[in-house]
């Protein structure tokens, strides 16, 4: 079960289950697509993945490094990293909620991103050799994430209001004249 669900008739769907990317970057490239067009979103992994563009840290930036590329990604504190794995993962996953949404029959040029989600996976357990014999472990960090993909609803036009409000006396008053056919309304 997804987290949020979409309109079912227009909407698509992809997850993946057990990432061995790092949660904390996964995490971070998918919040910079979020309600993003999807050839947007595609267009900007691409060139995260060719380092042209760089995918600005928020949450998770202690100890991540500056860069001019945040700046131009609007970037408050001026990190940002390319994390090359996370990015060409979610790529994988928004190629294939494409597919899926072609398959529903879906405007492919109209579809946004609108959910995504990163949840944290099972860490996998290695161990890693330190001083004077001991052992500590030596985990991963894989993720799942999903996707839903929408199509652009056209907005609907709010019909323009009355400027005054009339109250219940007022239209009382104007209904009575109405029913009588007098003109000084």
């Amino acid at each position: 079960a997804y987290a949020r669900e979409g309109e079912v008739t227009k909407s698509a769907k992809a997850r993946g289950s057990d990432l061995r990317t790092h949660f904390k970057n996964m995490r971070e490239t998918a919040m910079a697509i979020k309600k993003m067009e999807l050839a947007e979103a595609k267009k900007y992994l691409e060139e995260v993945i060719a380092m042209r563009r760089c995918i600005v840290f928020r949450r998770y930036c202690g100890g991540v490094g500056r860069t001019a590329q945040a700046k131009n990604e609007g970037s408050t504190n001026g990190q940002g990293r390319w994390p090359k794995k996370s990015a060409e993962a979610l790529l994988g996953i928004l190629k294939n909620a494409e597919s899926n949404a072609e398959v529903k029959g879906l405007d492919v040029d109209s579809l946004s991103v609108y959910h995504i989600q990163v949840n944290r996976a099972v860490q996998q357990r290695r161990r890693t050799y330190r001083a004077h014999g001991r052992i500590n472990p030596y985990m991963s960090s894989p993720c799942h994430v999903e996707v839903i993909l929408q199509e652009a609803t056209e907005a609907v036009k709010k019909e323009a209001e009355n400027p005054r409000r009339i109250g219940a006396k007022e239209a009382r008053r104007n209904a009575a004249r109405l029913k009588n056919g007098s003109t000084n309304a």
